[in-house]
């Protein structure tokens, strides 16, 4: 697998989301809801979704996952309930964007997790994919942009 990899700065991104532990059985739904729950949310503070939805794996211990489900908004909102008002990380990220169904992506963030510390950096420890498609197409045809947040050097 050879991917194709970036450097840049994560700006300041509001978002609304939602954060709680899972297990990767259980996750698919897990998001849909989620993200039902926020795009409802969203409506009635009459938001558009200004970006492609997201989830942050702050592990990746599959029988105790924590992630946060989300959607980028054009500023600060308030929280109601469960869902959240916080912002993505800012700073140094890496990104890959994939092709292909979600069960298949682990050697991309392998090789991707090798090419930051190739680069002499190192990972914060948590991951973000931003869905670029929609869960209605084949497997083999969704897009998935995925970054690593990046310690920056002292």
């Amino acid at each position: 697998m050879s991917q194709t990899y970036e450097f840049f700065e994560l700006p300041e991104t509001h978002t609304l989301s939602i954060r709680t532990t899972t297990t990767v059985e259980n996750l698919s739904d897990l998001i849909g809801s989620s993200y039902g729950a926020i795009m409802q949310y969203m409506a009635e503070l009459k938001e558009p979704v200004v970006r492609e939805p997201f989830v942050i794996y702050y592990n990746l211990d599959m029988q105790n996952l924590d992630v946060e489900m989300g959607f980028p908004v054009s500023r600060k909102l308030p929280a109601c309930g469960e869902i959240k008002s916080s912002s993505l990380p800012i700073g140094p990220v890496v990104q890959t964007t994939f092709t292909g169904p979600y069960e298949e992506m682990a050697p991309v963030y392998e090789e991707m997790g090798q090419f930051v510390k190739d680069n002499g950096h190192e990972t914060s420890g948590i991951s973000i994919e931003y869905y670029l498609t929609g869960p209605d197409i084949p497997a083999e045809e969704q897009v998935t942009r995925i970054v690593f947040p990046i310690k920056k050097s002292m």
